[in-house]
């Protein structure tokens, strides 16, 4: 046993020194086999191997994602690909189907023809939904080939009524089967239909994949044997070149049940939840598992329900706002579509591959109906609030046409991007993520971050994975990617402190323990900095302002800068995540440390506000890591780096480059303590020694947090000091033929079920759970990263939409409430069948976010 875990550590550093040193004379697969160990467990080695936080450079870190990502992929699929053709093809064929055709030779050519195709035709090999529907384009082709003996309904009646040139399907022999298939491929697609339909895919998007990737591909190889099939031996050969070339995986692999590529279950398990790292204060998800294919084709289901009505052009309500524009802004609208579409589906080809440009076209198309329906969606909502019509300052704004368009790009490739590693909930990214958008249309991070929250309420439909991810982007924006040297936030932060003198702050902090409380639209965003201090809070119309000023470029000398409301909304939330990232990592270091919390958020927050420039190119975990090893120093509490990273990298949605990579001057970079030493201490030194005289700093107050505006919950509660006791909306099943999912589809108008099981006991026991509910104490905690905080839990009661009231501000009766409820409940089950039904009509009007 020794012996084999000394072979194994032997692996892994060999592994590491050749990533480093860019001297990979091995497969990955090879070194599996040498030390006689799987992938999963490889990577669990690597990570035990990274100890001290700094053995493994993030080119290896980077390699192993790819690696990770690439087997995440081909694991699905394998699986996929075998209960498909369990379906397809029948266990014991008839006599009359020849020997060459029996099932293990035609699965292992299916499977390495999938492999080579691929290879060939993805350059970017971790896109779960195109693989996919290549591989729904390989079973098509092989099908098309079988005799129908071999085949299961409904694929035997498919291939039986395929016809040529107008005639029968002739008998199997060698030469007509080859110049059928030839003919066959171009013109029937009866199976990929039958396909399609099994496997809840999108006929147009595999019929596009089928014709401008998989044919191409089939004519490159001009190989084919008597029988029509691609010969094994030549199609393997071929595979093992590309794979030799990449130095990976050998997915062939996988047809041989081999060791190196079986998924550990417990070791899988640990690897797959460890992106994931779930928090006591986190919600659960409790959504059934699906297989990755199985998730992600629900998820683009879902958003094609969405847009199926959408259409491509402007609407007619679109329209008649833009004839209402001082400056009709149609024409500049159009012309921009036009012109950022053919920019996305170069990049797009370039990013996935050339043969897929097509694809990428077909889903800036869904990008742009998603576009138009929410600016209609946004523009009634200002009417509305504003009582306007004439929206020509906003509507002629290249920037917020940019980033709304951007945002619902975003919103369709992350439907898309969804990958094999998503089915528990991680977040993992393709190389299609977000900010990849950005580079594309040659947005600006803090630009696109101005649309994210208008877009999320003007279209109520969107899924809660949508949600999730749109505010992921959002903290992404506020975490680094606003503060990059060429972004717009430093000319307002600069504009700020010139508008009073250094007094002025880009948001005080003493506005940090008031509500977040704002009526800012999208539009007032993008035409900030421009309003008034002296006009009302909701702002003046749009058209009544003066020029937009997006960029933050400097206004009239006579005038002085007005105040940002853009950058002020910034820095509230800044703020506020910024608080609840400290609070998480100070509960797993400090928390007998109390007193500690209020020093490091002071630090941490003047630093924010005052050194500004320290968060230039660098990441705002870094200055909450130095603020909280700062304090502990001079507050003679021992906690080391080691251990801050160490817990650090269990925190929800972290990378191990924040920490490893650190910018300490002009593009030079190192560790965080290293930038620790020789920046953040330097830069602070005065003020942290405050912190250890009698006279300490003015503390900050702790920002108030409020729930995300972006979730709407459908996770249990837990009933505190309940025995295990949760409280759960109703869920049912959910079909794609009854409609788009929405809390009003799924359940009756008070989204409560209360339901008595046969054998629960007596009513002493409904007493008690009464009684828990009415007394309950502590805290209801919720996700850091998800925007919501620790609040007091009073009591836990139900209100009229089925929800918690978590803080106490309302009180009812606390002895008969649950009971009136259940009585209510039973005797009204019969009526709320009746609504349900009914209530599926809107989905939108009582939907909470």
């Amino acid at each position: 046993a020794y012996n084999k875990k000394k072979k194994e550590t032997w692996g892994v550093c060999i592994f590491i020194a050749s990533i480093d040193l860019d001297e990979m004379t091995f497969t990955f697969t090879e070194l599996l086999k040498s030390i006689s160990i799987s992938v999963c467990t490889f990577f669990q080695y690597l990570k035990e191997v990274d100890v001290n936080m700094d053995t493994v450079s993030t080119k290896v870190d980077s390699t192993v994602s790819r690696l990770k990502k690439k087997y995440d992929v081909l694991l699905a699929l394998y699986h996929k690909f075998e209960r498909t053709c369990g379906l397809i093809y029948v266990e014991q064929p008839s006599s009359e189907v020849p020997a060459e055709l029996n099932s293990v030779l035609v699965l292992k050519n299916y499977w390495i023809t999938f492999l080579l195709a691929k290879g060939k035709v993805l350059q970017m090999e971790d896109d779960l939904v195109i693989s996919f529907q290549l591989l729904l384009c390989v079973l098509d082709y092989f099908i098309k080939l079988s005799p129908p003996a071999m085949l299961k309904e409904p694929y035997r009646s498919a291939v039986s009524s395929v016809t040529v040139n107008g005639s029968a399907r002739t008998p199997r022999r060698g030469q007509n089967r080859t110049a059928r298939a030839s003919k066959q491929i171009d013109t029937d697609t009866k199976v990929i239909e039958v396909l399609c339909k099994e496997h809840d895919c999108n006929l147009d998007e595999v019929k596009n994949v089928y014709f401008t990737s998989f044919i191409p591909f089939l004519n490159s190889l001009n190989i084919v044997a008597s029988n029509g099939l691609p010969e094994v031996e030549v199609i393997s050969k071929q595979y093992e070149e590309l794979y030799l070339k990449n130095k990976d995986i050998d997915a062939r692999l996988f047809l041989d049940r081999d060791e190196t590529l079986q998924s550990d279950l417990i070791t899988c398990s640990q690897l797959e939840r460890t992106p994931r790292k779930n928090s006591p204060d986190e919600e659960p998800n409790v959504i059934l598992p699906q297989t990755p294919v199985r998730a992600a084709m629900n998820t683009i289901q879902q958003l094609m329900m969405i847009l199926n009505s959408a259409t491509d052009k402007p609407s007619d309500t679109l329209i008649s706002y833009f004839n209402n524009c001082t400056v009709n802004p149609k024409e500049s609208i159009l012309k921009r579509v036009e012109n950022l579409g053919h920019i996305f589906k170069k990049k797009f080809a370039e990013a996935v591959g050339q043969g897929c440009a097509e694809i990428g076209s077909q889903r800036y198309k869904l990008g742009v109906r998603l576009y138009y329906r929410v600016m209609e969606s946004m523009l009634k909502s200002e009417e509305e609030r504003l009582s306007v019509h004439n929206f020509s300052k906003l509507l002629n704004d290249n920037i917020f046409h940019t980033s709304l368009l951007a945002c619902a790009v975003e919103v369709v490739m992350a439907t898309y991007g969804r990958n094999a590693s998503q089915n528990d909930g991680t977040s993992t990214e393709t190389d299609l993520s977000f900010p990849w958008i950005l580079n594309v249309f040659d947005l600006k991070a803090f630009d696109f971050y101005k649309v994210i929250e208008s877009f999320i309420k003007a279209e109520p439909s969107l899924t809660r994975d949508m949600i999730k991810h749109l505010e992921r982007c959002e903290h992404r924006i506020m975490e680094s990617l606003a503060w990059q040297s060429d972004s717009p936030l430093f000319d307002l932060i600069k504009q700020s402190k010139e508008r009073e003198g250094q007094a002025d702050q880009p948001e005080p902090a003493s506005t940090l323990n008031q509500p977040l409380q704002h009526n800012h639209t999208a539009a007032d965003l993008y035409l900030s900095p421009v309003r008034s201090p002296k006009k009302k809070a909701s702002g003046p119309t749009p058209n009544a302002t003066s020029p937009p000023d997006a960029q933050g470029t400097a206004t009239s000398q006579t005038q002085k800068p007005q105040k940002s409301t853009s950058l002020s909304l910034f820095y509230k939330k800044v703020y506020r995540l910024a608080y609840l990232r400290l609070h998480t990592l100070f509960h797993r270091l400090l928390s007998e440390h109390p007193d500690l919390e209020p020093l490091i958020w002071t630090l941490f927050q003047h630093t924010l506000q005052n050194e500004y420039e320290l968060m230039r190119d660098r990441h705002l975990d870094q200055i909450m890591m130095c603020s909280m090893y700062a304090i502990c120093k001079v507050k003679n509490v021992d906690l080391r780096f080691k251990m801050i990273v160490s817990a650090y990298k269990e925190l929800p949605n972290t990378n191990q480059e924040t920490f490893k990579r650190v910018l300490i001057r002009e593009e030079q970079y190192d560790s965080i303590i290293v930038f620790y030493n020789l920046v953040f201490m330097q830069k602070l030194k005065t003020n942290i020694l405050q912190y250890a005289s009698n006279r300490p700093p003015t503390l900050s107050p702790i920002p108030h947090i409020p729930r995300s505006p972006y979730q709407f919950s459908n996770s249990p509660r837990r009933v505190p000091a309940g025995n295990n006791i949760y409280i759960s909306p109703l869920k049912s099943p959910y079909k794609f033929s009854d409609g788009f999912q929405s809390p009003t589809k799924m359940t009756p108008r008070s989204r409560i079920l209360v339901s008595i099981g046969e054998s629960f006991g007596t009513s002493e026991k409904f007493q008690k759970i009464n009684q828990m509910v009415g007394s309950g104490d502590g805290q209801l905690k919720r996700s850091a990263e998800g925007s919501a905080a620790p609040k007091p839990l009073k009591r836990l009661r139900f209100d009229i939409e089925g929800q918690d009231e978590a803080d106490g501000s309302k009180h009812l009766p606390q002895e008969s409430k649950f009971q009136q409820k259940l009585a209510e409940m039973t005797s009204t089950r019969t009526r709320m069948q009746k609504q349900k039904l009914n209530d599926g009509n809107d989905t939108s009007a009582s939907e909470e976010k």
